[in-house]
């Protein structure tokens, strides 16, 4: 990809010789038409509101019209405006482009009609200059948004985001919105294993970083629909669904490294005195994994015990059910990925069942040498000698088995 860049006067470039806090690209593929107000009423704002340095850089998307003729007239007359021009379209290609070589601590773009009030680009910053979020996004579907547009629109952004929801368990209220920031270091890292080029960068960003445990904060916006608006729905919807079908393959195989990412970015819980960090999660993790276990072991217990004795269909079924909880666990509760160590997980998860199996037995062994009991009461007191294996099991996978992996815990892709 080819690539040109067009800058301010020597005397602006003089002036930045100290970064600028924000950067706000603009997208742009022949727009000769409303890139010139548009710009000129974006600088007006940043110049009278924004307390910080900032730049305004036109991300021209290989325009065919006069639109680099209009970038370059306002460089010539307006301080802290620059243009990037590539010879390929795509407004993904654009961003990542330009974001990735900008010296700006916080990176933002918006849409070049301004459909998004700019009064909003102060509070949809803010929290990314202080360091409280990752990311942010306007969205017309928060409670407190104020949106002017058709039904046909509405309707296509509200499924939008439902199937997002449905098929990315995505939580963010809106993906879409031509109105988003990001802090430059989450950018590095967050931006190489962004794909798409076109219009579902944004949805596959917001996706990625959801996955990777960032924080995103999300604003209400006042927002008026563009009726020259050039996009091509169809076009962009079925782009949209091959993204979708990519990413969804992409996270199920686990291609994408976002458990190295969540190390370097993801933000970790606060900090409870008394309380070992993880531990409610592993804790909640277990306590899922134990009730299935549980329940096959019950289920495999009650069919045996009809064939053989009491100790035998308890050592077969705690034995069948001991190595899946332990591989369970050692994915699911502990986060452990990979191989390594997998054959010592296991043989110090078939200790942890000796454990369970003396306690077990143990229980079963003082029942039948007080009575003879029937198969009701035999699986009430191994319900109870199993509530007290887990709670040994739980201690002895985390201060033991799992012991090397709570310091540096991989989370799950």
């Amino acid at each position: 990809m080819s690539l040109s860049t067009t800058s301010p006067s020597q005397s602006a470039a003089r002036d930045r010789v100290v970064a600028p806090v924000l950067d706000v690209v603009v997208p742009v593929y022949n727009e000769e038409i409303d890139l010139e107000p548009c710009v000129r009423r974006l600088h007006a704002y940043l110049a009278a509101e924004f307390p910080y340095r900032f730049r305004i850089t036109i991300a021209d998307n290989a325009s065919t019209d006069s639109t680099p003729d209009v970038a370059r007239r306002l460089i010539r007359t307006l301080p802290d405006v620059t243009s990037v021009r590539l010879a390929e379209k795509g407004r993904g290609r654009a961003l990542k482009q330009v974001w990735t070589h900008s010296d700006a601590a916080v990176l933002a773009y918006m849409d070049v009609d301004l459909s998004t009030d700019l009064g909003a680009l102060l509070p949809l910053v803010a929290p990314l200059i202080s360091g409280h979020s990752d990311l942010a996004i306007g969205s017309r579907l928060a409670r407190g948004s104020r949106v002017v547009r058709g039904a046909k629109r509405e309707f296509i952004s509200r499924g939008y985001n439902l199937l997002l929801r449905g098929t990315l368990s995505a939580r963010f209220s809106d993906a879409q919105c031509g109105f988003k920031a990001i802090r430059a270091d989450v950018a590095a890292r967050l931006l190489p294993m962004v794909e798409d080029t076109g219009w579902f960068f944004d949805t596959e960003m917001l996706v990625l970083a959801e996955r990777a445990g960032l924080r995103i904060h999300e604003v209400p916006v006042d927002w008026v629909d563009d009726p020259d608006s050039r996009v091509d729905i169809v076009a962009t919807a079925m782009a949209d669904l091959r993204g979708i079908a990519r990413l969804t393959r992409a996270l199920g195989t686990g291609r994408l490294p976002l458990a190295a990412l969540r190390e370097q970015l993801g933000r970790n819980p606060l900090p409870v005195a008394g309380v070992p960090a993880g531990l409610t999660g592993q804790l909640l993790r277990f306590a899922a994994v134990g009730v299935a276990s549980t329940l096959a072991y019950l289920v495999l217990f009650a069919l045996l015990r009809t064939g053989m004795g009491p100790q035998a269909a308890n050592l077969v079924a705690l034995l069948a059910t001991a190595i899946a909880n332990t591989a369970a666990n050692r994915r699911l509760t502990f986060r452990v990925r990979g191989t390594d160590g997998a054959w010592r997980h296991q043989a110090q998860g078939l200790v942890v069942f000796a454990v369970g199996l003396g306690l077990t037995s143990g229980s079963l062994a003082v029942l039948h040498a007080v009575t003879s009991p029937p198969t009701a009461v035999e699986l009430g007191v191994l319900i109870a000698a199993n509530l007290v294996a887990t709670g040994v099991r739980f201690l002895l996978m985390r201060i033991w088995v799992f012991r090397a992996n709570r310091t540096t815990p991989q989370a799950a892709s």
